[in-house]
């Protein structure tokens, strides 16, 4: 008995020091809480619901430049310009936070995170470019919410915190609700990799809470327009693409690029300030604006079906989202 008893007394610390082991790593993990507001509140929402607006158009606008099926520009072109203009904000925004003060040249081993994150949207912006020509834009819209999945399991993994029909042959416009197979493990692809790149710069950017996220963004496209021009300049010497950085431009274009600079920096400063939680909702907010642009702009009709996962998925996230 006296050895029954003995053996699980052990047994009963042992479990006492995992908890306690727990506790600590737990104690000992970057404090990344949700900051202050860097501006009043009535500013921060109109931010958000500026960025709800901005991120519904995203969709439509690639459908807008669509020539004959096809998308008349390079993905990396684009991306590559958006990717100068965010940085051009970033530079102007670090000058003004920082008139009249000193400037100090962050160092190669504080820039080298953001090659991460760098990387990963660069694959993401790109393959987002390109989903568009797989399916409408309010099922991509509503398929994006599988982002979360993958941002809830790496959330608790890097921060460690809990926190459609087939297309028929010939229909392929925005008008008409439709997804390919191609396009489905697209998205799933898009998804996941959305999910890795977001919780990874929230941990990054709040991991240095007193950088200025200024500072932080301008480190982000700095890699971000090192790899997209290279994807281009590659693209070019194969002859895949034209030397013509433009090519392919229209006014659609040139508003896709300037809002998804806006988007960026907005994104940036919501996992900044608040948390990629916060940056789901809006992400899932924008639901709502490319549907509404979708029946307006391409008559599309929504059946039964659609109508259906998309209550589905607003109470879905209603639960995710008050839990």
């Amino acid at each position: 008995m006296k050895s029954a008893s003995a053996y699980w007394y052990r047994r009963l610390d042992i479990m006492d020091l995992g908890k306690q082991k727990g506790e600590i790593e737990r104690a000992l993990a970057p404090p990344l809480v949700e900051g202050e507001r860097p501006v009043h509140p009535l500013l921060w929402n109109l931010m958000i619901v500026f960025g709800v607006l901005i991120y519904g158009s995203y969709t439509i606008l690639i459908h807008l430049c669509e020539a004959d099926g096809k998308l008349p520009f390079s993905s990396a072109s684009m991306v590559f310009i958006t990717e100068v203009v965010k940085l051009f904000l970033s530079i102007n925004f670090f000058m003004y936070e920082n008139r009249g003060q000193g400037f100090t040249c962050p160092s190669l081993r504080s820039a080298l995170p953001f090659a991460i994150p760098g990387v990963l949207y660069c694959i993401n912006n790109n393959l987002g470019v390109h989903l568009q020509l797989q399916m409408d834009p309010a099922t991509y819209q509503v398929l994006s919410n599988l982002k979360i999945l993958s941002t809830a399991v790496l959330y608790r993994v890097i921060i460690k915190r809990y926190g459609g029909l087939m297309a028929k042959p010939g229909e392929s416009s925005a008008g008409v609700i439709h997804i390919t197979w191609l396009g489905l493990g697209m998205i799933s692809v898009y998804s996941t990799i959305s999910g890795m790149a977001g919780v990874y710069t929230e941990y990054i950017l709040k991991g240095k809470y007193e950088t200025s996220i200024h500072m932080q963004n301008g480190l982000l496209y700095i890699f971000g327009i090192i790899l997209n021009g290279g994807i281009w300049i590659l693209g070019t010497v194969r002859g895949d693409e034209s030397w013509n950085l433009f090519k392919g431009y229209n006014v659609y274009t040139w508003l896709l690029v300037f809002s998804q600079a806006v988007i960026g920096l907005i994104m940036s400063a919501v996992m900044k300030h608040a948390s990629n939680i916060t940056r789901l909702f809006l992400i899932s907010c924008a639901m709502l604006v490319t549907t509404f642009l979708s029946v307006l702009i391409f008559h599309l009709h929504l059946n039964v079906f659609f109508c259906a996962s998309f209550v589905l998925v607003f109470v879905a996230l209603y639960l995710y989202h008050t839990t």
